[in-house]
């Protein structure tokens, strides 16, 4: 029985099929796509669990991806991969959709951890019957990852929704930003605070 489906996207293809070859052998069900031209079919095709996406791609890269993926009905979480490291790089990363950020080189067993890191959060959250809330003029849907108002509907991020989720299931305290941090991106470092500023900027503006 196969696992949990990864779409994974990468050009380099010595590199990738490393990184395939490592998933598969770890029971993951792995559908590899190098040019980004031909993502979206093969996301509507596959219907993965997580997608890994590379940032530098031929004809599309993955921030318009991430963009077109998070517009979907029920979008998966989404790690980038990249050999890009300054914070507005990172920072344009998280503003696409993405759910969380690896720098190449990286390992196998780090790209692991934070694949099943996404794939329990994800499990967590369908677990959880009260999904549903009223903000004021908003219902917010968090298994549907939709924000509604009488005006219009808001897909949400994967990140938007586990962040609004949060705060939502915490109104009634004061929420310290190295506690929320720790909770949605398991560390404090300045990039993730820096990220978690334009997520919260982005759900205030909705």
């Amino acid at each position: 029985m196969k696992g949990p489906k990864i779409l994974y996207v990468e050009d380099e293809e010595f590199l990738g099929k490393i990184v395939k070859e490592s998933l598969v052998s770890r029971n993951y069900d792995v559908c590899m796509v190098t040019d980004g031209a031909d993502v979206l079919d093969a996301y509507h095709a596959f219907r993965p669990d997580v997608c890994v996406l590379d940032i530098m791609l031929p004809n599309v890269d993955g921030f318009q991806l991430a963009q077109q993926i998070k517009a979907t009905k029920e979008p998966p979480p989404i790690i980038f991969l990249s050999a890009k490291s300054q914070t507005e790089d990172v920072v344009a990363g998280f503003g696409s959709g993405a759910s969380d950020y690896l720098r190449k080189p990286f390992s196998m067993e780090e790209l692991i951890v934070r694949i099943e890191n996404l794939l329990n959060r994800n499990a967590l959250s369908e677990s959880n019957t009260d999904t549903d809330f009223t903000l004021g003029l908003f219902q917010f849907s968090s298994r549907r990852q939709e924000l509604i108002s009488p005006n219009q509907n808001i897909q949400l991020s994967h990140r938007e929704n586990e962040l609004l989720h949060y705060l939502v299931e915490h109104r009634e305290d004061i929420i310290e930003r190295k506690k929320l941090l720790l909770a949605l991106w398991g560390d404090d470092s300045y990039f993730n605070s820096r990220n978690l500023d334009v997520y919260v900027k982005k759900l205030r503006d909705y």
